[in-house]
């Protein structure tokens, strides 16, 4: 009797420890909330964990943070970033930035999961990268980074036996992280086959979904990079009044400051640390560069059908590439200009006219902070665009998903034919 007196006093507070633990994991109540200063921290930081999760992005969007969805581009946070315009000037919205190097279509499509509700009959900025749209699509290590089984079993919940969750499912089930959790597996190798979840799975979902929601509250502000003061820094470069010239003025000698070290207008940190060394190797490289015949079509279709099921109202913009850089490595503004057109028909031909087309900017001094990244006077171009659709009040989209552009014919579609057939429609 004395040894199991003894067993419990030092057992027994562990056990009760992760009873209690589990119990509070899998309940279904929040149990921590997010201060404003937390909101604006995760809003300009680009954290992995903030991106996988759902709980700081919710409450950022309930309180009038618009996404702003992309990739690498939105890390150039010179002084006419949209964060630093948006405070400098006191607009009535903030950017929350979704995305980093490597988040593409998909990433951007699994990321929605758990804020749709959010999204519902809201606005939202997204720019396309033409570098995504590469033969094999995304990098599957690249999309490990942003993926969370938080997100798939948010999915799983609501999926449905349509084409888009069929696509959705077997595009997950191509990448190596939907097979960390063999039930998640099993969920998604279900509904890709057009079947629906029996009784025991639905339970076990509701419970990891619980389980999941209360890691994110608990671990994803872990890492988080704090970037407020450099937007704060930034936006005390900028004159009091926004004058777009004047603006427009500054940008210029930034970017004359900023490039002293190499013919090709890109930053000097840029050329130094990363094309410097090995600039001769680089001198017609990407001549045989593809945009045009990419799977992202596919993934880019699932990022259009979920604006549509949420009614959301989109901007999108389409950056140029540096026109000196392209000339050098000898990249073909024929491909990006049918890159162009291509993906203009996928966003027009369904109601998605709210298009910035940037693609002939590419030639204009400083428009670029590198070689495919906007900078100075190209974020300030975007702002043009960006301001007035955020603070007025916008059309009601029409929109009309047509399920041909998850077909893989129109992914690889390309040259001739692809010219054929934009004539024709």
């Amino acid at each position: 009797m004395k040894l199991k007196n003894k067993l419990f006093q030092i057992f027994g507070p562990i056990v009760v420890a992760a009873v209690l633990l589990i119990a509070l994991l899998i309940s279904p109540f929040n149990f921590r909330s997010f201060n404003k200063k937390v909101i604006q921290e995760a809003a300009v930081s680009q954290s992995t964990n903030v991106f996988k999760g759902t709980a700081i992005k919710k409450k950022a969007l309930e309180e009038g943070y618009v996404p702003f969805m992309g990739s690498s581009e939105l890390s150039r946070m010179d002084p006419m970033h949209p964060s630093v315009l948006a405070e400098k000037y006191n607009r009535n919205y903030r950017p929350f930035l979704l995305g980093a190097a490597g988040s593409q279509s998909l990433s951007q499509f699994w990321g929605m999961q758990g804020i749709n509700k959010q999204l519902k009959n809201k606005k939202v900025v997204f720019i396309i990268s033409p570098q995504w749209f590469v033969k094999d699509g995304i990098n599957k290590n690249a999309f490990a980074m942003y993926y969370s089984n938080l997100q798939a079993v948010t999915w799983l919940k609501s999926a449905q036996d349509t084409l888009m969750d069929r696509y959705a499912a077997r595009r997950l089930l191509d990448m190596p992280s939907a097979h960390n959790d063999k039930l998640i597996e099993q969920c998604l190798l279900q509904v890709a086959a057009g079947q629906e979840l029996t009784s025991s799975e639905k339970i076990y979902l509701d419970l990891k979904y619980n389980e999941l929601k209360h890691e994110d509250q608990l671990f994803s502000t872990i890492g988080m990079s704090d970037r407020v003061e450099k937007i704060n820094k930034a936006a005390e470069q900028l004159p009091s009044t926004y004058n777009y010239q004047e603006l427009d003025n500054i940008a210029y000698h930034m970017g004359v400051d900023g490039t002293t070290n190499n013919k090709f207008n890109i930053k000097n940190s840029f050329y130094s640390n990363r094309l410097k060394k090995q600039i001769g190797k680089l001198k017609n490289e990407q001549s045989n560069f593809n945009y045009v015949s990419s799977p992202e079509f596919g993934d880019f279709q699932l990022v259009l059908n979920q604006f549509a099921k949420n009614n959301t109202d989109v901007l999108f913009i389409i950056p140029p590439v540096n026109a000196k850089w392209a000339k050098y490595t000898g990249l073909k503004m024929s491909m990006i200009d049918q890159f162009n057109k291509k993906i203009k028909y996928q966003l027009q031909s369904q109601g998605f006219n709210n298009i910035v087309d940037l693609t002939k900017d590419g030639e204009k001094p400083y428009f670029m902070e590198d070689t495919i990244h906007l900078g100075w006077r190209g974020w300030l171009k975007v702002d043009k665009y960006v301001n007035p659709f955020l603070t007025e009040k916008q059309p009601e989209p029409k929109y009309h998903i047509n399920n041909y552009f998850y077909n893989e014919s129109w992914h690889k579609m390309q040259g001739d034919k692809l010219d054929q057939f934009l004539a024709n429609h």
